[in-house]
């Protein structure tokens, strides 16, 4: 009877495969930042075959999540909020924001992950190209023309500091408003970019 093989050099699925990229995917991330970690360099790390991490994980951004212990991917949330009418953008994008920060599940580890990228330098590598790739040139995507880098960069800094003033300093009134309240507050501000973004 013939023996199947794999790629020399490289394991088959097993029952630990799983937990085996996850490990190596976080070191990769941690060591060389977002952008330079690749599906098969996370593979090659891990000592499996090169089509694994995309078996298991679907996209190098479902991996990220899944390394970082993140109950969501948060590309699979921003891009259905950006996919709709450029009116009521922002409400929709603040709106989806603070649903996943607030929930439960997901919200405690971006908690974990953004606390601690505030003292440990590769960590806030790796959120600021994660966030830089998956944010901010999605944003600048929608927005399009030769402005829309600057629109998308300002958009995401107003996001952001909500996201560190709610949930990392809890500050207050900010962290305990409610998520009517701070849209309220802070939706027409963004909106403001977002209408100038596509008006030029």
């Amino acid at each position: 009877m013939q023996n199947k093989t794999v790629g020399r050099g490289r394991r088959p699925g097993g029952s630990d495969t799983r937990e085996r990229i996850l490990t190596a995917a976080r070191e990769r991330f941690l060591t060389d930042g977002y952008q330079a970690v690749t599906l098969r360099s996370v593979a090659a790390a891990a000592g499996v075959d090169g089509a694994l991490p995309s078996y298991f994980f679907g996209s190098k951004q479902g991996l990220f999540a899944a390394s970082m212990s993140l109950a969501v991917n948060p590309a699979d949330v921003l891009d259905p909020l950006l996919a709709g009418e450029s009116d009521g953008l922002a409400e929709r994008v603040l709106r989806g924001m603070l649903g996943v920060w607030d929930d439960p599940t997901s919200g405690p580890p971006l908690r974990t992950m953004l606390t601690t990228a505030m003292t440990d330098p590769a960590l806030t590598r790796l959120v600021r190209e994660a966030v830089g790739r998956e944010l901010i040139d999605r944003l600048t995507a929608r927005f399009g023309g030769p402005d829309g880098p600057e629109h998308a960069a300002a958009f995401s800094s107003q996001v952001a500091g909500l996201i560190l003033s709610r949930y990392v300093l809890e500050l207050e009134p900010i962290a305990s408003m409610t998520p009517d309240a701070i849209v309220h507050r802070c939706a027409p501000a963004l909106q403001t970019i977002v209408d100038a973004a596509t008006q030029t």
